[in-house]
């Protein structure tokens, strides 16, 4: 006989009636435990095997969409669109599957029970992350077929005008490359405008397509129960969308009057560039299409560090010396301008077992030095996912803006005096010259890039939430607040349709700035703990593997195990937080 059994013979054999009861009850509780406990291991145990049936299905379809849309990407070929089309169409028929979704409802209301005491540090929990994950890939898609099929081939097509339209110059097609050298280096104020006039058509030749996509996209969330498509997609992302608003508005009083005081130093400098009064500045006088990237203020140029240079090599080389190898990324991408090719830059990840791609359309000048340094922190992130212990849903970043944290803290190398030192082998006289300048222009950066997302973020908010109201009127009335840009008297055309994310990067842009704060978090705990340099302005981890080990492990590796939360806490010690990206680039007024 059992030991525990004996043990409650001897009580029930006793004359002291209640003890027998207290023992009887609590064998009762403790048999009731293992009963749940057992229960619960059952289906547990179920849910992995759903899991595990799902991504044998999902994952070849999801792998074909990719392949299906690089190979767009890259051609501007109708077929290859039209194959991607229906690639994106067979994955959304999948995860619009009612019976699956059924299944994956059922466990989750069951969910706190089922998981219950389970830490972030058992192994059951990835099981748990696997099923919220996975349900809100249904959730997203329980709506009429018919009506996801209708957004896919609106985007399909969006994307195919995007990619093929060219402004033009004196009659004759430039590319996006040109567009931007011409603003940014013209003083012909005609050409200026023109240029910049030619570039915003593809406004009036998407914006039907692109209205008719915000109403579907709204169509779909509301037949999910959510208030819009903006807030779905905050809320499916795992993002409370009152935060998000809380935390821009911070960061607009934060930069504010900064941004205001460098405006004025702007406006004073470009009068006297372009021979004009103050008052007559336009928006095509401030170096770039949408004033989202700094113009040059100061006397530095960036562009000269790297005529002649090989930018694929220099960012193999770097990447290489914190030791994260991209050799196979390179050699799987697109990174070079040809006719019909996607003229922006994106990476992406075919298969989440390696074969990742990077498009670009390198020129050789600094943007572009920026941009190879982002798109391959992208990439990195991809390949470092711990493939063979994370299940298929898991294998991506904690959340959109980890990843854009990792690519923009590789971006901000291309303007560092000590990196150019470094990789392009300028002199310490000349590093120590640029230094201030180089400086207080990537302050300037971040200050205009933080303005420009106000516009955004809050532009789409205001569309999802209203789609029929005056939107040539809502994204000038935002331009004039949170950028202090003039709208070009009596213009009242699409532009807002002219940004390609706002059509087919929906309700994204916010997790940009999200990154760079998060960015400036990372390099905080890289230069306290890692190099022990305390050097916040300018060091790059350029020779420090301990660095790409620390990423490799407390970035990459786990995927999304963790809700991005606590992801931030276990990577840094601390929650997500701005004062690292306020101290480092000196955001609030400077006397």
């Amino acid at each position: 006989m059992p030991a525990w059994k004996r043990f409650r013979q001897k009580f029930l054999n006793m004359r002291h009636k209640p003890l027998q009861i207290i023992f009887a009850l609590a064998v009762a509780a403790v048999a009731a435990t293992l009963a749940i406990s057992c229960s619960n291991r059952d289906k547990e145990v179920e849910i992995k095997e759903l899991l595990q049936s799902i991504e044998e299905q999902s994952q070849p379809l999801y792998q074909q969409m990719a392949l299906t849309q690089w190979n767009a990407a890259v051609s501007g070929k109708a077929e290859d669109f039209e194959a991607s089309q229906r690639a994106q169409e067979n994955l959304t028929a999948f995860y619009s599957r009612r019976d699956l979704f059924e299944q994956l409802k059922a466990y989750k209301e069951q969910e706190e029970e089922i998981f219950k005491g389970v830490t972030p540090d058992d192994s059951a929990y990835i099981t748990k992350r696997n099923l919220d994950v996975t349900y809100n890939s249904f959730l997203a898609n329980q709506a009429d077929t018919a009506l996801l099929n209708a957004i896919i081939k609106r985007s399909t097509a969006l994307e195919q005008k995007y990619g093929s339209y060219r402004a033009q110059l004196d009659g004759k097609p430039i590319n996006d490359n040109t567009v931007e050298e011409i603003l940014r280096t013209s003083r012909n104020n005609k050409v200026l405008q023109q240029v910049w006039e030619s570039h915003k058509e593809i406004g009036k030749l998407v914006e039907e397509d692109l209205l008719e996509l915000v109403r579907l996209r709204n169509r779909l969330a509301t037949s999910l129960g959510f208030e819009n498509y903006h807030t779905m997609s905050l809320m499916l992302s795992e993002q409370d969308p009152k935060e998000v608003t809380a935390i821009l508005d911070q960061l607009d009083s934060l930069t504010a009057e900064s941004f205001k005081e460098l405006k004025g130093m702007m406006d004073k400098e470009f009068a006297k560039r372009y021979g004009i009064d103050e008052k007559d500045l336009m928006p095509w006088h401030y170096q770039g299409r949408y004033f989202q990237e700094a113009p040059l203020l100061y006397p530095i140029d960036l562009d000269k560090y790297y005529k002649g240079a090989d930018l694929e090599q220099l960012t193999k080389d770097y990447y290489a010396s914190i030791g994260l190898d991209i050799t196979k990324v390179l050699n799987n991408s697109s990174l070079y301008p040809q006719e019909g090719k996607n003229q922006h830059a994106f990476c992406t990840d075919i298969d989440t077992k390696g074969d990742v791609r990077v498009l670009c359309n390198i020129t050789e000048n600094e943007s572009w030095m920026s941009t190879m340094l982002h798109e391959f922190g992208h990439a990195v992130y991809m390949l470092g996912h711990d493939a063979a212990n994370l299940p298929f849903a898991l294998r991506n970043s904690a959340h959109i803006f980890t990843t854009e944290a990792i690519a923009m803290m590789m971006e901000r190398c291309s303007s560092n005096p000590l990196w150019l030192k470094e990789f392009r082998g300028i002199s310490e006289k000349e590093s120590q010259e640029i230094e201030e300048n180089s400086f207080k222009q990537s302050r300037l950066a971040k200050l205009v890039f933080s303005r420009w997302v106000q516009v955004v973020y809050r532009f789409e908010k205001e569309m999802y939430a209203n789609p029929e109201q005056d939107l040539n009127a809502l994204w000038w009335s935002l331009v004039e607040r949170y950028q202090l840009l003039k709208k070009p008297e009596g213009r009242d055309a699409p532009d807002y349709a002219t940004k390609i994310h706002i059509a087919l990067y929906p309700c994204y842009y916010h997790n940009y700035q999200l990154g760079d704060i998060f960015a400036s978090q990372m390099h905080h705990y890289i230069v306290q703990n890692i190099t022990r340099s305390g050097n916040l302005r300018r060091d790059h981890y350029t020779g420090n593997k301990e660095v790409g080990k620390w990423l490799a492990e407390k970035i990459f590796a786990p995927g999304m195990r963790y809700k991005w939360e606590d992801f931030i806490v276990r990577a840094t010690g601390e929650p997500l937080t701005a004062k690292y990206y306020a101290e480092q680039f000196e955001l609030t007024k400077r006397n």
